[in-house]
């Protein structure tokens, strides 16, 4: 992911004879804005899972908000800190370990009228693009598969600096956020109240809180 840079160098232009409006040549601009030194970080990555959350929110009854997040995930991260446009990520996760807190609503969410998790026990993400926009700030995107639907987001990705952890470990860190409309992927169950308005919104915020290490030979 070309997630792990917080410092930059000056900008340099894109060669005259390639127009700068054109896609691969403002990829190949960002690119050329993150530090040299991030060449040290090229390599795999995982998501260390005690230190991180993949979780989501979502309004309930139109006055509440509900917080959840999935404990059962498999990661494979690449960055390449030379050219972050060629980095990419791969999540797949157990909707099974779903977790809001509450039993009941946990087993609603993988029956039938949510994830369908005996038809269906996996959703996966897999980045297509990544792009350094400014500063800390990156965008991803990806096909989103749930209940066999795929359809493509993008992620917002902030990077929170990198470090060597007391037990050797070599760590990054970055949130990562997306709206999206939960019907797209087939998540259409629903309950109107009397006074108008639906029981669970249609629109879900996706939450990465994501504490990276790199990955052992």
């Amino acid at each position: 992911m070309g997630i792990f840079s917080r410092r930059q160098t000056s900008v340099i232009d894109p060669p005259s004879a390639v127009d700068s409006d054109h896609p691969l040549a403002q990829t190949a601009a960002a690119d050329t804005t993150l530090d040299p030194a991030l060449r040290a970080l090229t390599g795999h990555w995982t998501i260390d899972r005690p230190h991180s959350r993949i979780g989501f929110s979502v309004r309930h009854a139109m006055v509440t908000t509900v917080r959840g997040a999935f404990a059962d995930y498999d990661s494979s991260l690449y960055f390449d800190g030379a050219r972050p446009s060629q980095s990419r990520a791969e999540l797949v996760i157990r909707v099974a370990s779903v977790d809001t807190g509450v039993e009941q609503r946990d087993g609603h969410l993988v029956g039938r009228d949510f994830f369908d998790a005996r038809r269906y026990p996996e959703m996966t993400f897999r980045s297509t693009a990544t792009v350094h926009e400014a500063g800390e700030t990156f965008r991803m995107t990806g096909d989103l598969t749930i209940r066999d639907t795929t359809r493509p987001v993008e992620i917002q990705l902030d990077y929170l600096g990198s470090v060597m952890d007391p037990f050797g470990y070599e760590r990054a860190g970055f949130d990562g956020t997306t709206t999206i409309d939960r019907r797209d992927w087939g998540l259409v169950y629903n309950q109107r109240l009397k006074a108008g308005g639906s029981m669970v919104s249609e629109k879900v915020r996706l939450q990465f809180d994501i504490s990276a290490i790199r990955a052992t030979a």
